[in-house]
């Protein structure tokens, strides 16, 4: 059986991968998969994570055995397969890349090919640049920096004391007015 996969950015408007890849394969091959058709560096921490409908991640399928005092299972790439996890087209997930900034690949599994079986991964198809993988806090100064916010970002610069509501601010009245007042507060 082979899984088709559709890999898109909330970055990268024009950026689109399909992968296709054997329903026996692992996270891991699905990994270096991703990072062959990105040019991701792998030695940057990535998990995968299926999710809901919703994009809410539900369970996380990490590069390498994490130490966890919990309860809760530890999965791990090299050791999931994905047909263990993966049953219906339309699934989702999600691949975080970058966990500082919390950015990640969203991922569809778009059909389910039975019948068939591949010796290794395949990259279907590819459009667009991928997202740059790490972003540092200078970059992301830089480009707060550039924005356009425009003059009202702030406010409006022609703010009126008089169209306050002054309903939402019970008990505001006992404090004092004038520096007098503010002195014997």
């Amino acid at each position: 059986m082979i899984f088709r996969f559709l890999v898109l950015s909330d970055e990268v408007e024009d950026f689109k991968r399909e992968i296709k890849i054997d329903s026996n394969d692992t996270f891991l091959d699905f990994y270096q998969a991703i990072l062959d058709c990105t040019g991701f560096d792998e030695k940057e921490m990535a998990s995968f994570y299926l999710c809901d409908e919703n994009w809410r991640k539900k369970l996380e399928v990490t590069l390498i055995e994490m130490d966890t005092y919990s309860d809760e299972d530890s999965y791990t790439m090299k050791e999931c397969v994905l047909n263990d996890f993966l049953e219906d087209e339309k699934q989702k997930l999600m691949y975080v890349f970058d966990y500082i900034n919390e950015r990640a690949l969203y991922i569809e599994l778009a059909e389910i090919i039975t019948g068939k079986n591949l010796d290794k991964p395949q990259c279907t198809m590819s459009s667009g640049n991928a997202p740059q993988q790490i972003i540092c806090i200078d970059d992301i100064r830089s480009e707060a920096a550039t924005s356009d916010l425009g003059e009202s970002f702030f406010g409006d610069e022609s703010y009126n004391m008089d169209e306050i509501d002054r309903e939402g601010f019970d008990g505001l009245d006992d404090l004092p007015d004038t520096q007098e007042e503010i002195d014997l507060y």
